[in-house]
């Protein structure tokens, strides 16, 4: 692979298989990466304290946090415990809420997607709502785990983008967007210094990006990710972040 190309650190979950401990990547990500963002992906493990976070970012172009079946601990955000049978990822937890307003702040490019939407607002002092399904005036965000695969990331509704916003621009100047939706939980109160860039029509936030970063830094709740080569506003949006990515290669090394 040619040295130009930008590397892209994906932080990983953490997953008991068997007897052991593996730090995993879905596929979906590393192909993303590899062919809408330009980027070379680096899967970063999630050992926490033990990474020198600032080493970490002085050798990546950018950071893209994924989605992940489980759930951001809610004593990081001062949410009340979560149901029995909640699956949380600590370690995961541990890496990224501090990876994240570092990598902001060093000018890294960020994109984060579904659990990486809620650890950037978290890590920027947001709260989640655990069950949105619960919650009067919103409607189910999750899929449904009896369909095929195919189906639970079909586009299930749409968001309104904000006017002038990043995604706007991104999506040609169209005010709606179709997304997929496959997320139990959301933002419950925004972390300042974010700013919503794209809502569901029952209100909730879906895409926000942070209002002073150096570069890009920006989280959606769907997943562009799900064959992003087949949908123009991921194909899009992957690719401005990969031009961010570069960018900073070109200036730092």
């Amino acid at each position: 692979m040619s040295a130009q190309r930008p590397l892209i650190g994906i932080p990983a979950d953490r997953r008991l298989l068997g007897p052991q401990h593996y730090h995993l990547a879905g596929e979906k990500y590393l192909t993303a990466v590899l062919d809408a963002a330009g980027g070379i992906p680096v899967i970063v493990p999630a050992i926490g304290r033990e990474l020198a976070l600032d080493e970490l970012l002085d050798s990546l172009d950018g950071l893209l946090f994924m989605g992940s079946p489980s759930n951001v601990e809610p004593h990081r955000y001062r949410g009340e415990p979560s149901p029995a049978g909640t699956l949380h990822d600590p370690h995961r937890d541990e890496t990224t809420l501090p990876l994240i307003p570092k990598a902001v702040a060093a000018g890294v490019p960020v994109l984060g997607v579904c659990r990486g939407f809620q650890e950037m607002n978290v890590a920027f002092g947001g709260t989640l709502w655990q069950r949105l399904w619960e919650v009067p005036g919103h409607m189910d965000h999750r899929e449904n785990l009896d369909q095929p695969l195919e189906q639970q990331y079909d586009l299930a509704h749409e968001v309104t983008l904000t006017d002038g916003g990043l995604l706007q621009k991104l999506a040609g100047g169209a005010q709606r967007l179709r997304v997929n939706s496959l997320h139990g939980q959301g933002v419950r109160e925004l972390g300042p210094g974010l700013v919503v860039e794209a809502r569901a029509d029952d209100g909730v936030v879906e895409a926000f990006r942070v209002a002073d970063a150096q570069s890009f830094a920006v989280a959606v709740q769907w997943h562009p990710e799900w064959k992003v080569m087949d949908n123009d506003f991921s194909r899009a949006l992957f690719a401005e972040f990969g031009a961010a990515c570069r960018q900073r290669r070109k200036h730092s090394r």
